[in-house]
């Protein structure tokens, strides 16, 4: 019975002290800035230890892949460009390695991060145009969600696409056609496009709610650079047009 009324004493004796703990709360913040520019002296150390990293990193992003015989301009006042024009062509060609049967692709302006100079693509080109790491996507959409899709492109004035063209006349698409022909509204059809869009980004229409979804693991970056890898193993250079693919009616 002493031992219960010892322990007892105890147990009461430390949840008092806890209960009369002082907690302390801060009441006056006295933050340092400290300048980072080019003014501090380099540090010898940290230098010597990222230099052989940074040497790597420059001879593979230097690495020519290819050669463009045009300068790719990226623009996002015209319908078409011929930045948006080799980036659809690209991302078509990685779909079909993936499904054969891949008919058509999209990306956006806004995906689309740099131009490509006249002359030597290099990885590092090629990382600037995409910065990003999405990976290709395929949808399979029906007859009517293309239709949506093609308003969406026409209400935007125009994005990046390959195997498909349309018109536009004000905010709408007309005589849509895949790989030179009409839509079939029986017909389902798979596009080739990357995860950020096919999960809505950019606020795109008529693609988020498929008919089936493939997901790759393949970044479109890499994909961009085997794309020009084996146009060049090919003999021949990227030699990217404007094709009319969307035209835009007065």
């Amino acid at each position: 019975m002493r031992t219960f009324k010892t322990l007892s004493l105890v147990i009461v004796t430390a949840w008092t002290l806890a209960g009369c703990r002082t907690t302390y709360v801060p009441r006056v913040s006295e933050p340092t800035t400290y300048s980072i520019n080019s003014s501090l002296p380099e540090d010898s150390t940290i230098i010597h230890y990222y230099t052989p990293f940074k040497i790597q990193m420059d001879q593979e992003m230097n690495r020519q892949i290819g050669y463009s015989t045009h300068f790719l301009n990226k623009s996002r006042a015209d319908a078409e460009s011929l930045a948006g024009n080799f980036f659809a062509d690209a991302l078509l060609a990685m779909g079909k390695n993936i499904d054969p049967d891949a008919q058509m692709a999209i990306a956006t302006k806004g995906g689309i991060r740099s131009e490509v100079k006249q002359g030597p693509i290099t990885v590092g080109s090629m990382f600037e145009l995409m910065p990003f790491e999405n990976t290709v996507t395929i949808l399979e959409l029906s007859a009517q969600d293309i239709t949506v899709l093609a308003d969406f492109i026409a209400k935007t004035g125009g994005q990046p696409i390959a195997g498909f063209t349309l018109k536009i006349k004000g905010d709408k698409a007309s005589d849509i056609r895949i790989n030179g022909k009409e839509i079939d509204p029986k017909q389902s059809y798979k596009l080739v496009t990357y995860d950020y869009l096919a999960n809505g980004g950019d606020y795109i229409e008529g693609i988020t709610t498929p008919i089936h979804r493939t997901n790759s693991s393949l970044r479109v970056r890499e994909g961009l650079i085997q794309y020009v890898e084996k146009t060049t193993k090919e003999g021949k250079n990227i030699n990217t047009e404007l094709d009319g693919r969307v035209t835009v009616i007065k």
